[in-house]
């Protein structure tokens, strides 16, 4: 199928699917109606039959988008926590757990310190800190949406941050054939100090966890879970099965999740060539570089799940027709996650690939020119932010912007290359994290247990917050001419300022109903 530059009119689907899923709370519906918008409005463009036209695009864009590795990976991770859960050893986890961390606030700091660690892919960040952390966070009444927002937020923020990581690649990758940076790894590194909205989200949850102050939605949520209800989505209700093992112990739970840990790593650097002909990819960093995390995570699950099988059939905790069975109820599991990813897949192909939403974000951006020199980063941050969130895909934000704004920085102000890129990615990132349609978001949910219309919701004005700190930073950046410790300390101040004054008001309506 041809492109159509559809102007203005290619930023229409993601609109109307987000503002119909803010406003009805249901995902599925308002997906599908955003990508036959975007249909329609190609039909109608190319002159198309306007019936079979906008449905014939809409399903054969579906099908091409469609990554069948991260569904294969999804699916089997299900299953990998329902057998798991089938043999005990998430029971047995529970229990340990409520031993020895014995505090709501330890819970939460275990589960962001866990998030943390798990850098390697934001994919595999969402869904293991879910599976280890849940039945610990449900034990101390902690909302499944509070849950999911700290599984977010120590994704894709801390996922682009971290120099070996999938995500670095996909930096490189965008970053290749450019002559301005010495290299592509150094050019990242480069930007991880001024990646304010990575920082900054960090910071915010540490903050959140030991003051233990919520705000909007969230807070009200956090007051439902202390009355026992921790707002579990529907399709979690069946991830305990009815009668676990009660013989099985923490290592039952540990075995399986280590080598799936241990797989993940040994798969990208397998995928990445650290075996390979060519000695460029023989370090770690470099294989992890190269690496194809999809198909690397369907390795590394499948791989979980064998260890799983063989732990747990011969030790007659799972019989093997259990185990079948419990493989199936797991992928069940995770369908309506796997059904929100393909429609978001397919909305982001609708406009990146047949309206050119790309290319009229692009003729913004050069449109400018020399009249924002100063407040290029903020630009560039606010545009990265407005695409991702419409797309619903940071990679995709960074392959589009970052071959159009390095070139554009360097003819305005070479001084601000390395700030403007950093703007690019934080702003990819808050996109990202906040879209209704991206998949690390509907993999938060899915992970975490959560409805997903309440992990949006309640996660939104906490990504705000950061975002608003971050623009003002990236403002003082094209201000002072790229002022690191200037920049990111007027960002924090700011953060501190907002997050202060909500504090203050929350006091006063406290005393007022006193």
């Amino acid at each position: 199928m041809e492109p159509y530059a559809a102007g203005w009119l290619s930023i229409l689907p993601p609109i109307i699917a987000i503002g119909l899923a803010l406003v009805t709370k249901e995902v599925l519906s308002s997906l599908l109606i955003g990508i036959l918008s975007g249909t329609l409005i190609y039909s109608i463009g190319t002159d198309a039959n306007f019936l079979m036209g906008t449905l014939q695009t809409g399903f054969k864009v579906m099908a091409d988008k469609v990554d069948f590795e991260i569904l294969i990976f999804t699916s089997l991770l299900g299953s990998l926590v329902y057998v798991v859960a089938m043999s005990g050893g998430t029971r047995a986890y529970g229990n340990w757990a409520v031993q020895r961390v014995k505090s709501r606030r330890a819970t939460l700091f275990s589960a962001s310190g866990l998030g943390i660690l798990i850098f390697i892919d934001d994919y595999f960040n969402c869904l293991s800190v879910g599976t280890v952390m849940r039945p610990l966070c449900d034990r101390y009444n902690i909302s499944r949406a509070k849950l999911a927002y700290i599984i977010d937020s120590t994704a894709a923020p801390v996922c682009i941050i971290a120099p070996v990581s999938s995500w670095a690649a996909a930096v490189g990758s965008s970053l290749k054939g450019n002559a301005v940076f010495e290299s592509d790894m150094a050019a990242f590194i480069a930007t991880i100090p001024w990646n304010f909205y990575a920082l900054l989200s960090i910071l915010l949850i540490i903050f959140i966890i030991a003051t233990d102050f919520d705000f909007g939605p969230m807070r009200r949520s956090e007051e439902r879970a202390a009355a026992g209800d921790i707002g579990s989505s529907e399709s979690s209700q069946g991830a305990e099965p009815p009668n676990p093992n009660p013989r099985g112990r923490v290592i039952d739970m540990l075995v399986p999740i280590t080598a799936l840990i241990v797989f993940a790593v040994l798969s990208l650097m397998y995928s990445g060539g650290y075996w390979g002909d060519d000695p460029q990819y023989h370090t770690f960093q470099a294989a992890i570089g190269n690496s194809s995390a999809s198909s690397s995570l369907v390795w590394a699950a499948f791989g979980a799940v064998f260890v799983a099988f063989i732990f747990y059939v011969p030790r007659k905790l799972v019989g093997f027709s259990e185990f079948m069975n419990g493989m199936v109820e797991g992928m069940k599991l995770m369908l309506p996650a796997n059904i929100i990813l393909v429609l978001a897949w397919a909305l982001s192909g609708v406009c990146r690939d047949l309206l050119q939403t790309p290319q009229f974000v692009e003729s913004i951006v050069t449109s400018g020119g020399a009249d924002f020199s100063i407040f290029l980063p903020a630009v560039v941050f606010i545009i990265a932010a407005f695409l991702a969130f419409s797309t619903g895909t940071a990679w995709g934000t960074f392959g589009i912007l970052i071959p159009i704004v390095v070139p554009v920085v360097q003819g305005i102000d070479p001084s601000l290359t390395v700030v403007s890129l950093s703007a690019t990615l934080a702003g990819s990132v808050f996109g990202d994290h906040c879209s209704p349609i991206s998949d690390t978001t509907i993999l938060s949910s899915a992970g975490a247990g959560c409805n997903h219309m309440e992990h949006v919701s309640t996660q939104l004005p906490y990504a705000l917050v950061v975002a608003v700190s971050s623009a003002i930073g990236y403002l003082v950046a094209g201000l002072s001419n790229g002022n690191l410790w200037l920049s990111f300390g007027v960002a924090l101040l700011v953060m501190v300022a907002i997050v202060s004054t909500l504090h203050f008001m929350k006091g006063k309506r406290a005393a007022a109903a006193a």
